[in-house]
């Protein structure tokens, strides 16, 4: 933050706290035209920080994707609420991003990654939302992907496919891939995936 902007927190609750968290912030900020604004209440959904990755085979050119149903989509009155992703999860005390992107790649999709080349981080929510994804690309051996993963223990129930990495561009750009996170990975993959190929393959 720059010196001349500022926000002052006059106070803070936490009115749910369950799986997830819900804080309420009352505070101010600095206003472009100058001086603090007035005091404005915000829900803030606390769930943490995250780490998304999409496994790529250089050799195949193949992405590795997988597909779940999700309540918020279905929430949403999404009438296909069975999202297609890459693999992602929540960061833990403790771990890094990198940690989770090997660790979830094995328990969501089955592979083992070899190199991670980090492709950005950024906010989803951030209106009303805390967390950060950080964005992998991680080679892989797309061959071996494939089947029904996930812990059976958090309720996961989860698809694993491949798909060419054109193929995987395509979904994105008519749609068929709508969730964000998946969406930018696919995109910023496509601007380093001649490099990769070159460094991986």
């Amino acid at each position: 933050m720059t010196q001349d902007r500022k926000v002052e927190v006059v106070k803070k609750e936490t009115p749910f706290q369950g799986y997830f968290r819900v804080d309420r912030y009352h505070l101010r900020h600095s206003q472009f035209q100058g001086g603090m604004g007035n005091v404005v209440s915000r829900e803030i959904f606390e769930r943490g920080h995250a780490a998304g990755i999409i496994p790529y085979d250089p050799v195949r050119d193949e992405v590795v994707l997988i597909e779940q149903f999700r309540p918020g989509a279905f929430a949403a009155g999404d009438p296909d609420p069975w999202m297609i992703e890459v693999v992602a999860g929540i960061v833990d005390e403790g771990e890094t991003p990198e940690d989770v992107a090997r660790r979830e790649s094995v328990e969501e999709a089955g592979v083992i990654l070899d190199n991670l080349h980090p492709i950005g981080r950024f906010y989803m929510t951030p209106g009303g939302s805390s967390e950060s994804i950080t964005l992998f690309v991680g080679q892989c051996d797309a061959s071996k992907a494939g089947g029904i993963h996930g812990l059976d223990e958090e309720g996961e129930d989860i698809r694993v496919f491949t798909e060419p990495f054109d193929t995987a561009h395509r979904m994105v750009l008519n749609n068929r891939i709508n969730n964000a996170m998946t969406a930018m990975a696919v995109l910023l993959l496509a601007s380093c995936r001649e490099t990769l190929r070159k460094e991986w393959a």
